[in-house]
């Protein structure tokens, strides 16, 4: 992607792979040596959650459960970030991102969207904007509620 920092890539943890599913693994981040700053990935190569199959989809969560209940109890991780993204060249993959005491000083925030949330705030709360996202959760409850519910 045109946003992405060029750099050369050191794989460092080749072959810390700590579960593996019949549908997904789960690793230590490749480059990064931060204590239980794991990847959760697909073993097919989709690009959106909204591609996985029904049994993709109870597995991926009860992984997701798995993963941050061991995180937890072994590793003693009070918080962490979940981040996920489909703008990227990679394939599907969750970060499952620790959150530590020095890391405070980098400014993480809750979500990498508080931007777009304070600009929406500021600039999309016309009437009309807020009647079309009315409109646009109402046609969501109707498709939802026909289709799944």
């Amino acid at each position: 992607m045109k946003n992405e920092i060029k750099r050369e890539i050191k794989i460092l943890f080749p072959n810390e792979n700590i579960f593996e599913g019949k549908n997904f693994e789960v690793h230590q981040d490749r480059e990064f040596p931060i204590l239980g700053f794991f990847i959760l990935v697909p073993k097919r190569k989709i690009k959106t959650i909204a591609d996985f199959t029904k049994e993709e989809s109870i597995e991926f969560i009860d992984t997701l459960v798995k993963i941050r209940k061991a995180m937890k109890i072994i590793l003693k991780i009070k918080e962490v970030f979940f981040y996920q993204n489909e703008d990227t060249r990679h394939n599907f993959h969750v970060w499952i991102f620790p959150k530590y005491l020095w890391m405070k000083d980098f400014k993480m925030q809750a979500t990498p969207a508080i931007p777009f949330l304070k600009h929406s705030l500021k600039y999309l709360s016309s009437k009309k904007d807020i009647k079309k996202v009315k409109t646009t959760a109402k046609k969501m409850h109707d498709y939802l509620s026909k289709q799944f519910l």
